[in-house]
């Protein structure tokens, strides 16, 4: 399937109100399919797939689950669809403090203290910070006051100009990489909040900091993008990676990320071990 950048709007989506139809023509052109790839991928008719989504005939609950299944529709708008057609949502939306929750709560939680004495955090569906371990609050030092209230926002945190983004050595790079990484996140989920997020993140001006760098592995550049960040104990230099719940059936969980970061050189690694060990002593 291809991802292609697309500009969304919170008009352009259908809301709670609106008919099946208009929801399922929204993820088949979003997905950039025709009713007769839908209708094959789907194994039904060109034509009954039309009578659905113009309203002239009412999808089962069986077809409407296997049309979200081929339009690789999220939990949270499969719901909506089952709505939409007349049926009762599927898939649970509990907050990580649910009782219900609290296996998946420890699992995070796990995962987190586990990376230290490297950083690693567990944002939301709009990259707002859910949990994080104890060294994370080292990379948010100095942010804007107005940056680090709740909910804090991890991607506006990160390249506001009041926020970490004067301490990230090789900002520009950094810059295209998570903006790159949040319009695949809008292609596959079709969420304006997202593309609205986006649209801010592109219009900050991007400031005017110059840093030494120190050489970056070329073998670990040509595989990641790392981030550099300045601090009192030189440049600390990371990459990440993503975890998430496998096989979700619950909307927070699939829709929660934990980002992890490693030390891309030895200097990083040394550096957080020592802080990791004077915060202990």
């Amino acid at each position: 399937m291809n991802i292609t950048r697309s500009h969304l709007s919170k008009a352009s989506q259908p809301g709670a109100r609106d008919p099946f139809g208009a929801h399922l023509r929204h993820w088949r052109t979003h997905r950039r399919l025709s009713q007769l790839d839908l209708a094959q991928e789907a194994e039904v008719s060109t034509r009954h797939l039309s009578y659905v989504e113009t309203g002239r005939a009412a999808p089962s609950r069986e077809m409407v689950l296997r049309l979200a299944e081929r339009l690789e529709v999220p939990l949270r708008e499969r719901n909506a669809l089952l709505v939409a057609a007349g049926f009762a949502p599927m898939y649970r939306q509990r907050s990580l403090d649910d009782p219900a929750m609290a296996a998946a709560r420890r699992a995070v939680d796990l995962v987190l203290k586990g990376h230290e004495p490297f950083p690693a955090l567990a944002v939301d569906r709009h990259w707002n910070l859910v949990a994080h371990n104890a060294l994370v609050p080292m990379l948010m030092e100095g942010a804007a006051p107005e940056l680090m209230q709740a909910p804090i926002n991890v991607m506006r945190l990160s390249l506001h100009p009041d926020g970490v983004a004067p301490r990230i050595a090789n900002l520009a790079e950094w810059r295209t990489h998570l903006l790159e990484r949040l319009q695949q996140q809008i292609a596959a989920t079709g969420d304006a909040v997202l593309q609205e997020l986006h649209d801010e993140l592109e219009a900050y001006p991007p400031p005017a900091v110059s840093h030494d760098l120190p050489a970056i592995d070329t073998a670990l550049s040509a595989i990641a993008v790392p981030i550099q960040f300045v601090t009192p104990n030189g440049v600390l230099s990371f990459i990440s990676t993503t975890t998430i719940f496998g096989t979700p059936v619950d909307v927070t969980l699939q829709e929660l990320a934990v980002e992890s970061f490693f030390p891309a050189d030895e200097q990083t690694a040394a550096a957080l071990t020592a802080l990791a060990a004077q915060a202990t002593a």
